[in-house]
């Protein structure tokens, strides 16, 4: 894990997925999509543990310079040094696929139509098609 000094007022960034860590460097400021909106984590923050939603991480500054990742589901647990983001799904705007987004997307309202009345899968429409979108703006460079 990329080390830092008490002293160097910038955050440990570790990024990991399932099959790989995919960021780890040091970074002034990280801003992520938790499910209740977008957070941003500094040197000396509080601890808080969040659930991730779809988006991206933006990392600004240290090690890792300004960079963007998508990211959707898993937490992140912030800690006054540190930041870890374990994903389910994380990639950088140019491995997206956009033509597997764009099916996820079709997939989402195929889904959503045939929901009737289950409120669950409702709820897995949605998020797929949150994620769809996300994916889609990630690569496009149009993410919020």
């Amino acid at each position: 894990m990329a080390e830092t000094s008490n002293n160097s007022g910038q955050l440990a960034v570790r990024l990991v997925t399932p099959d790989r860590v995919l960021l780890d460097a040091t970074a002034d400021a990280v801003e992520l999509p938790s499910m209740s909106g977008y957070l941003e984590a500094l040197y000396g923050a509080a601890p808080l543990l969040a659930e991730l939603g779809a988006g991206e991480v933006r990392l600004h500054g240290g090690t890792s310079g300004d960079q963007k990742f998508f990211v959707a589901w898993g937490f992140v647990e912030v800690l006054p040094e540190r930041v870890t983001i374990l994903a389910e799904t994380a990639l950088k705007p140019t491995e997206i696929n956009r033509s597997e987004a764009e099916q996820q997307l079709q997939q989402s309202d195929k889904l959503w139509t045939e929901a009737g009345d289950d409120g669950q899968k409702y709820d897995d429409a949605n998020a797929l098609r949150r994620e769809a979108e996300e994916k889609l703006a990630s690569a496009e460079g149009k993410s919020a």
